[in-house]
């Protein structure tokens, strides 16, 4: 019985070890994915949608031109104005996206309100991408 007990105090004792790490990787990813999104989308705001897209990922450069994205950003951000207030909402950290290969992402969900919209969700994803870093794979606005 005293074997029984120390093996499940053991295996307790690692369990509740095992997942405080892994909390801890996914809290330490999670501030370096907020971090890298709040840089990228400070590109957007200034306008410089050729540099967002020169530091985006991999994917992201993939499924869309640098050309199409300069049109598409025009397209969407023109009519909003300018950024009065941007807070994080939620953040998500996550292997597997729809339609996206695995890999190491965060779903971040910012409570937005633009000159001409008062409120919007950005949803900005940030990956690891093949050089180790976390860049941005995917934006929404809505």
């Amino acid at each position: 019985m005293k074997k029984v007990l120390c093996f499940v105090t053991v295996f307790i004792f690692l369990s509740i070890s095992i997942f405080s790490s892994l909390s801890f990787a996914n809290d330490s990813a999670k501030k370096e994915a907020v971090l890298s999104a709040i840089n990228w989308i400070k590109l957007v705001d200034a306008g410089k949608y050729g540099k967002s897209w020169d530091t985006a990922s991999t994917i992201f450069k993939n499924e869309i031109s640098k050309n199409e994205w300069n049109k598409a950003l025009k397209k969407v951000l023109s009519p909003l104005g300018k950024v009065i207030s941007r807070k994080v909402a939620t953040t998500h950290y996550t292997k597997t996206l729809p339609g996206a290969p695995d890999g190491q992402y965060v779903v971040i969900q910012f409570k937005t309100s633009f000159e001409n919209k008062k409120s919007a969700i950005e949803t900005i994803t940030p990956m690891i991408d093949k050089d180790g870093k976390w860049r941005v794979s995917g934006y929404y606005i809505k």
